[in-house]
């Protein structure tokens, strides 16, 4: 577990998109992006996040082409799953109310 590399998935822009939508998917709240940044601090310390981000980063080193965007791991869905993101929605998000 890295703290710094949680908090770098709590700002990275493409995970608090991902996590916005999957709130919207599962209705958590009436302003997903509002709920996702809110949260952000308890969504991105879900138990593999951070050891599956920095997997990413190491095999993906800078490289020195100026051409070449730096390598995104929010933005790679094969880092941190869309399934992931909506296991950890779904365990955040109230339950239902009762009927």
């Amino acid at each position: 577990m890295s703290y710094l590399t949680q908090n770098e998935i709590c700002n990275n822009r493409a995970m608090l998109d991902r996590v916005a939508q999957a709130g919207a998917q599962e209705k958590v709240d009436t302003d997903p992006d509002r709920w996702a940044y809110v949260h952000r601090r308890t969504w991105s310390a879900a138990p593999g996040w951070d050891a599956a981000w920095e997997s990413a980063q190491v095999s993906h080193p800078d490289d020195d082409d100026p051409d070449t965007p730096p390598y995104d791991p929010g933005s790679d869905e094969g880092v941190i799953t869309d399934g992931m993101i909506l296991s950890q929605v779904q365990s955040m998000s109230p339950p239902p109310p009762e009927e």
